[in-house]
């Protein structure tokens, strides 16, 4: 498909629809049951189940310049035919290694480089976030998961019961172990942080875009989530350890263990709109 360098960006869509159609069915063909299996992981996995909201996300967040993205002059750039071949040679490699989170991966890239390669760079500039957002949809590698949830079980565990003791709680640690008089309780890797922080990072991303103009702000907002996660995810754990100090084992189990995940998430996502608040305020 060639344009000339001067056409719009809803004229070159309205002249080569069809072709488009036919290049988003194909693609759609090949990435078919990565696809399905990574929305089964969102599913199963609570750890990725904010996975089935970034698509919709990214959406909004491509709708909210598509005023803009009509007037763009459209210049196809050839650097984007590269950035397509990396992407289906990530593809390869990620199935022939079996490695899920390369395929996953691969098709962002390959779209990245569909929209460099059809429509040119100024279009690309501005659908870089949507783009880019997609990312947050594909669930980690195990082993980067483990090297990251592993140290924030362990770093929420020790400054709780550090706090639990000030307070007078009789509490013992070994390692993500915390033994109290009346039940031994094991901190999670729901409890470490890691599966709110990933939803709030892609949160916190999303806000700054939507709630901040200077870059610095964006920054501090989008990266305020790592020790809001933590420190709400250590508070919940300083709650179930008072609970089961006070008024036994079953104070901190069943419905509160439940309960407490959902109100620790809430309380983050409180936080996380509070910085994004108090950055507004804050001079450019």
């Amino acid at each position: 498909m060639k344009t000339e360098r001067n056409a719009l960006l809803s004229e070159y869509i309205s002249t080569y629809k069809y072709s488009l159609i036919l290049l988003v069915m194909l693609t759609a063909g090949v990435y078919a049951a990565i696809i399905r299996e990574m929305v089964r992981q969102w599913y199963d996995d609570p750890n990725y189940s904010h996975g089935f909201l970034i698509p919709l996300m990214s959406g909004y967040f491509a709708y909210q310049r598509l005023d803009d993205l009509k007037k763009i002059e459209v210049s196809p750039s050839n650097a984007g035919l590269f950035v397509m071949i990396f992407g289906l040679l990530m593809l390869i490699a990620g199935y022939v290694g079996t490695e899920y989170f390369t395929m996953r991966s691969s098709l962002i890239v390959l779209l990245s480089g569909m929209v460099f390669y059809f429509f040119g760079s100024e279009v690309f500039k501005k659908l870089l976030l949507p783009i880019g957002f997609l990312f947050f949809m594909v669930p980690l590698p195990a082993i980067v998961y483990n090297a990251f949830a592993f140290p924030l079980k362990l770093f929420v565990a020790k400054y709780s019961v550090l706090f639990l003791q000030a307070i007078g709680v009789v509490v013992v640690r070994e390692g993500n172990i915390l033994m109290f008089p009346a039940i031994v309780l094991e901190v999670a890797d729901a409890c470490s942080g890691m599966r709110s922080l990933m939803s709030l990072l892609a949160l916190g991303v999303g806000i700054s875009f939507l709630t901040q103009r200077a870059a610095w702000k964006k920054w501090v907002v989008s990266l305020s989530a790592l020790p809001i996660a933590v420190i709400t995810n250590a508070v919940r754990v300083i709650v179930t350890g008072i609970l089961a100090q006070y008024w036994g084992a079953k104070a901190a189990e069943g419905f509160f263990h439940e309960f407490a995940g959902l109100a620790i998430f809430g309380l983050a996502m409180v936080l996380l709109a509070g910085v994004a608040a108090l950055m507004r305020r804050l001079p450019k």
